[in-house]
């Protein structure tokens, strides 16, 4: 843990640093000086002040901290609510931004044009504890809608038709994801979130077609966050689905909010934080209540099982699967709800259940479900899931039949996983299925070896 806590101070005064164009025995000096004219008194500023720092062997004293607060800007509340090292990424100009520009039309632009897209901002931690998220989901409940901007000669007027193409677009990329995988549609998403803020900045409209753009930039980041959870980069995510959420009150639309709520409660969950998980979950459900679909309030269900499964909870975890099918037997068609849930369906809802099986340590239930998937597909109930979709459950299923001793039966369905995924770029596809081959590997057996022989000629690593 005492590792983790160094790296961290090490990374985010290193870029306190880069940002105010300077190197640590340079910051000190000004942290001294700025220190005495707030009548702090005198501080020491030898250089191994700032290596303990960095190296977690020592933290800013009281006094030193409230100079530093008030030399980045950052309200000392915030510093208290987070601790050291984290409230110094409030000091960062973006990651404050996100967090804490006003929640209104022209701070969600703001926050849409900083969410992301450098190499640095890849790279860069961004954590949201607990209570932040909570204070989050506060401000949320207050943001201001967006309102007619009006027309002006520097601001052509556009109608409702722009925010349709645009809309258009974005179902096009969700499928896409589905065929091809994150790793290409990611930059895709952030390029059409940078287009929709490029046209709320420049441009003039109705309330209504105004508020149609902020659902669309909503969209287009909880993309691009969906993309970053598939590709391994869960921090910049968190910016994604912030950005989204910012969006999402600016639109005022129950149906983004609790669609980006349900995927970044997958986020916490799958990051080991179930109860920030089950926290958004609810206040989704609160949402969700008013669009009249029995899909996205099943799929909550579905993250609020999985959530309770994570953290070992099984009877909560079946009594929110049993709310999820039931739910899920109200849905009429695809075309009847939202465009952003056409993939749930009862495979997925199975898919859900197994895998909290296997999370609970129950691997025959685990089969049970994924034999429901199958019989349905056998029978021509179902449609073919995508790629990426049917790999991570042939995945899953392996890993059961591994749990339970029958070697064969894993190496059967994880040599199907490996065709399924083929080359869609999946960071989480490729990390499940890693994680499957080193348990195979410990099996000296001619299937394991020959399984093992053809997972590094496809993955280019023989």
């Amino acid at each position: 843990m005492a590792a983790a806590v160094d790296d961290r101070a090490w990374a985010l005064l290193q870029l306190v640093f880069d940002q105010e164009r300077c190197d640590g025995n340079t910051f000190l000096r000004r942290l001294a000086a700025h220190h005495q004219r707030l009548g702090l008194g005198t501080m020491a500023c030898r250089p191994e002040k700032i290596s303990r720092w960095k190296k977690g062997r020592s933290r800013p004293d009281r006094r030193a901290t409230i100079a530093m607060a008030d030399m980045l800007g950052v309200p000392l509340d915030q510093v208290h609510a987070l601790d050291w090292p984290h409230w110094l990424r409030l000091a960062l100009r973006d990651d404050r931004a996100l967090l804490a520009s006003p929640w209104t039309p022209s701070g969600t632009v703001q926050a849409l044009e900083l969410v992301g897209g450098s190499a640095d901002m890849e790279r860069r931690e961004f954590v949201i504890t607990s209570g932040t998220l909570a204070a989050l989901l506060a401000s949320w409940a207050a943001a201001s809608p967006a309102t007619a901007v009006l027309s002006s000669n520097r601001r052509p007027l556009i109608n409702d038709h722009t925010p349709r193409l645009i809309e258009d677009r974005l179902a096009t990329l969700r499928h896409l994801d589905d065929q091809i995988g994150s790793g290409q549609t990611y930059a895709l998403a952030c390029a059409e979130r940078r287009m929709i803020t490029h046209t709320l900045q420049n441009t003039a409209y109705s309330a209504t077609t105004g508020r149609r753009l902020f659902a669309a930039a909503a969209e287009a980041s909880r993309i691009s966050g969906w993309c970053a959870v598939d590709s391994g980069h869960p921090a910049q995510a968190q910016r994604h689905y912030l950005a989204a959420l910012r969006s999402a009150g600016s639109a005022a639309d129950p149906v983004i909010t609790a669609n980006t709520l349900g995927f970044w409660a997958m986020l916490r969950y799958s990051t080991g934080d179930p109860e920030g998980a089950l926290q958004l979950i609810d206040a989704a459900h609160r949402h969700a209540a008013r669009t009249d679909s029995p899909r996205m309030t099943a799929v909550l269900h579905a993250r609020a099982s999985r959530a309770h499964a994570r953290a070992g909870n099984t009877l909560a975890s079946q009594r929110a699967e049993h709310a999820m099918f039931d739910t899920y037997e109200r849905a009429g068609p695809p075309d009847d709800e939202p465009a952003c849930v056409y993939w749930i369906n009862r495979d997925e809802l199975h898919g859900w259940a197994a895998t909290n099986a296997l999370d609970l340590r129950d691997p025959r239930r685990a089969l049970t479900h994924h034999a429901a998937i199958s019989n349905a597909h056998q029978t021509g109930t179902h449609d073919q899931p995508p790629p990426r979709t049917a790999a991570l459950r042939h995945t899953r299923e392996a890993d059961a039949h591994l749990a339970l001793g029958d070697i064969d039966a894993a190496v059967h369905t994880a040599n199907q996983a490996v065709r399924t995924l083929g080359t869609v770029a999946s960071a989480r596809g490729t990390r499940l299925l890693t994680g499957l081959k080193n348990k195979l590997a410990v099996h000296e057996t001619p299937m394991v070896r020959g399984f093992l022989e053809s997972y590094e000629e496809r993955s280019g690593t023989a």
